[in-house]
């Protein structure tokens, strides 16, 4: 009973995130959600390091900094997304994630001159644009290809870019977050009645869903 619900949770609460981001699929498409029911005792093909996690944990802060909110890495994503990688991606996009992790510190290191941990912040921001560029040019490349794919001609079996999987797996781990739940949201743990036609004002944070 205890592992059926983990993989309850786990399942609603990658429907819950893409909910909130409009519906956006998370990396790899459904993948996420199969990987729910795939055997965890396997042999995994990534394994992290804790100097890995905290360099997730940076770029992580990157993407969601600090603001009027605690950021990414008070949530703890970069230990979040070592967990999510090795347990429910593909091996094939294990090994994608973990080059992509190099990827970044090489591509750190070519247009500042150091590595990606002790760059500065306004370093890492304009390294994590760029890269994020590239990304965008790829997956759409990616899904241009899949579009236009028929029975014939199927589309090429091509990975997902590691700088999405990043992206993505950050916003999953700080939105289903404690902080990410109370903090950069509003959360009521249990409400007293169900209001689908709750008031908002411009610029008010938005409701989390219930727990």
């Amino acid at each position: 009973m205890n592992t059926q619900a983990s993989l309850i949770d786990r399942r609603e609460a990658i429907r819950r995130v893409s909910a909130l981001l409009g519906g956006i699929a998370l990396i790899s498409e459904t993948a996420l959600l199969e990987a729910c029911n795939r055997d965890r005792t396997a042999t995994r093909a990534a394994a992290f390091t804790t100097n890995d996690v905290a360099f997730l944990d940076e770029v992580a802060d990157t993407i969601l900094p600090d603001t009027s909110t605690p950021g990414a890495k008070a949530a703890q994503c970069g230990a979040f997304i070592a967990l999510m990688v090795t347990d429910t991606y593909t091996d094939r996009d294990q090994l994608v994630f973990k080059n992509g992790v190099q990827q970044v510190e090489t591509a750190c290191r070519q247009m500042h001159n150091t590595g990606f941990m002790t760059a500065t912040p306004a370093q890492r921001l304009a390294l994590l644009a760029q890269i994020d560029k590239e990304q965008k040019a790829y997956m759409d490349d990616r899904e241009a290809k899949r579009a236009a794919a028929t029975d014939a001609a199927p589309a090429p079996d091509t990975p997902p870019h590691y700088f999405r999987m990043m992206k993505e797996l950050t916003l999953l781990g700080y939105f289903t977050s404690e902080i990410g739940y109370t903090k950069a949201m509003r959360y009521q743990e249990a409400p007293g009645r169900f209001d689908p036609c709750a008031p908002y004002k411009p610029g008010e944070t938005s409701w989390a869903s219930h727990a």
